[in-house]
């Protein structure tokens, strides 16, 4: 229960932190950059392809450090998760939201190539979006609505971290094994025992 795993969390809060700050900021900032400066849709497209291009393989390897942390984490914790009231149900929220956060942020990926394709300037982009058309306002609309998701996710995510956190605390611990342990024990049928008595 002591046993310290400071390298394994040290690599999935980092990860978190930077999959959740940078999807963030990208919302709010590079993208409200790109609507100042863009004086039209596709140039305004543009500029936010260029910008999410580049913290692309940042956040690939966020993710990945989370992934690796967290899977670290769950088996040095395994003990936890099956014998302490809450940890497990935590856990699967965690496991959940964080799949969706995957499925967001890889959506949004293929959004954002497919607008990127649309609004090049390169001949040999246009060539390959030609071959698969896009409605570039519905385009448009499911991203915007992608990227304000991941941070929703991720933020979702970093609550329940906190709440690990707090499920970590010596006297936490050992409640909730009381609490799973008397929740495995039958309840005696008391009228049943007064029959038998008597």
């Amino acid at each position: 229960m002591s046993e310290r795993n400071t390298a394994l969390r040290s690599v999935h809060d980092l990860g978190l932190a930077a999959w959740f700050g940078g999807s963030l900021m990208g919302a709010v900032g590079l993208n409200g950059a790109a609507r100042s400066d863009g004086r039209t849709e596709t140039e305004t497209s543009r500029i936010a392809s260029a910008g999410w291009a580049k913290w692309t393989p940042v956040n690939a390897v966020a993710i990945g450090a989370h992934l690796i942390g967290g899977t670290g984490l769950l088996a040095a914790n395994a003990a936890r998760v099956q014998h302490q009231q809450g940890v497990a149900a935590s856990t699967l929220a965690k496991t959940v939201l964080t799949g969706a956060a995957l499925a967001a942020t890889a959506y949004s990926k293929v959004l954002g190539k497919k607008l990127e394709l649309v609004t090049s300037d390169n001949p040999d982009d246009l060539e390959k979006a030609a071959k698969h058309p896009v409605d570039l306002d519905k385009a448009r609309t499911q991203l915007t609505v992608m990227q304000w998701a991941v941070p929703a996710l991720t933020g979702a995510v970093v609550v329940l971290n906190a709440l690990h956190g707090e499920q970590q605390r010596p006297l936490q611990q050992k409640v909730g094994m009381l609490q799973r342990a008397t929740s495995r024990v039958p309840v005696p049928h008391v009228h049943q025992h007064l029959c038998d008595i008597r």
